[in-house]
C-alpha cells in the first residue's frame, strides 16, 4: 500500500475552554495534538490510509503524549527521532466566537527544528508514495535542510510531493523571508494548496486568477484554492474544478485545512497517483475529490481540536450523502 509521509512539525495546542477571549484573559486550556503535517498524517489514517511522520520530538513527556496520539491515530511513529537538545514545541491557541484562532508559540528552540537531512533514510520513499510538507519548518534550521533532502529523495523514487505553505508569521522574524522562502519552495512541489488568506500575501499578487497562475512554476502541476466555507477550486491544466462547502456549526477551525489536504491526499494515495498520473486523474475525478475533501474540513471544523476531530471515511460519506 502506498504511503503519505509528512514531515514537519509535531506539537501540542493548548486550546482554551472559553471562546471570545483574548489569550492574555483566557483561564483554562485543554491540550491536543496537533502540527500541521501531524495532522494531515493523521487525517489520511483516520480514512483507512497510510501515513507516517518523519520528524524530531524533545525528550520530555510532551513528546511521549504526542507519539502515543499519533499512534493511536494509525500514523506510524517509528521514524520520529527523540532528543533531550530541546523540548518539544507547544501552541497556546485562543478561539474567537466564530472558530477563528490566535496563536501564541514556544518553539525557541524547539526538538523539530533539530531534525538533519543526514537522519532523513532516502530509500523509505517509492512510486504512489506521497511527500507532504509545510511552511512552519522551513525557518532557517537544520530541519530546513531535512526537508530538501526529503523532495529530493521523494523525486527521486518517483513519489508525488504536496506543500501547503500553512503561513503561520508569529514564527518568522520577518515576513519577506516567510514570502521568499515559500516562494523558493513552491516549485519543488507538483501539488500546491493554498487558502484565500494566503494566496496575495504569498504572491504579491491582487488579482486572484493572476496571482493562481503564478504558481504554476516548476514542478508544479496542480493548485488548490481553498476558502473556507465558501468551498474550493482545483486548477489542473488550464482548467478550473469548482466544489462548494457544506454548513456546519463552526466549533474550532483548527486543523480544518489540514482535514481537507489530508482528505485530498488520501484519494491519490488510493489511486496510486504519481507525478506522472496527477493531471489526468484530477481532470477526471477533480470535483469528486474536491467535494470529500470540503466534507473532511467542515466535519473537522464542527468539532473541537485538531486529531481529535478528523472524520472516518464513514463519516464523509454520510455528508455527501445528505447534500
Amino acid at each position: 500500500m502506498s504511503t503519505l509521509f509528512a514531515i514537519g512539525e509535531v506539537l501540542i495546542d493548548f486550546i482554551p475552554q472559553q471562546k471570545g477571549q483574548a489569550l492574555k484573559d483566557v483561564i483554562s486550556f485543554e491540550r491536543a495534538p496537533g502540527g500541521a503535517p501531524a495532522n494531515v498524517a493523521a487525517a489520511v489514517s483516520k480514512l483507512g490510509g497510510q501515513s507516517a511522520m518523519l520528524t524530531k520530538l524533545g525528550s520530555d513527556a510532551f513528546g511521549d503524549f504526542l507519539l502515543e496520539k499519533l499512534t493511536e491515530a494509525g500514523v506510524e511513529t517509528k521514524h520520529i527521532i527523540r532528543t533531550s537538545e530541546a523540548n518539544t514545541a507547544l501552541a497556546f491557541v485562543s478561539l474567537r466566537e466564530d472558530g477563528e484562532r490566535d496563536f501564541s508559540f514556544y518553539r525557541k528552540p524547539c526538538a523539530d527544528l533539530l531534525m538533519t537531512a543526514d537522519e532523513v533514510d532516502g530509500a523509505l520513499f517509492h512510486s504512489g508514495d506521497i511527500l507532504h510538507f509545510c511552511s512552519v519548518d522551513l525557518v532557517e534550521s537544520p530541519m530546513k535542510y531535512a526537508h530538501m533532502k526529503a523532495i529530493d529523495q521523494a523525486k527521486q523514487h518517483g513519489a508525488l510531493v504536496s506543500f501547503d505553505p500553512n503561513v503561520r508569521l508569529p514564527l518568522w522574524e520577518d515576513p519577506d523571508v516567510c514570502r521568499e522562502t515559500i516562494l523558493a519552495f513552491i516549485p519543488k512541489a507538483h501539488l500546491v494548496k493554498i487558502s484565500d488568506e494566503e494566496l496575495a500575501f504569498i504572491t504579491g499578487i491582487s488579482d486572484e486568477k493572476e496571482a493562481i497562475t503564478s504558481l504554476f512554476t516548476g514542478d508544479v502541476k496542480a493548485v488548490v484554492y481553498t476558502r473556507g466555507a465558501a468551498g474550493a477550486s482545483l486548477f489542473v491544466n488550464g482548467k478550473e474544478t469548482q466544489a462548494d462547502g457544506f454548513s456546519v456549526q463552526v466549533q474550532d477551525t483548527t486543523g480544518a485545512g489540514d482535514a481537507f489536504i489530508g482528505g485530498f491526499l488520501f484519494q491519490l494515495l488510493q489511486a496510486g497517483a504519481t507525478p506522472e498520473t496527477l493531471s489526468f486523474h484530477l481532470e477526471q475525478y477533480g470535483e469528486d475529490i474536491v467535494r470529500f475533501s470540503n466534507a473532511a474540513g467542515a466535519i473537522t471544523a464542527a468539532g473541537k481540536g485538531a486529531i481529535s476531530a478528523l472524520p472516518s471515511l464513514q463519516q464523509i460519506k454520510q455528508l455527501l450523502q445528505l447534500s
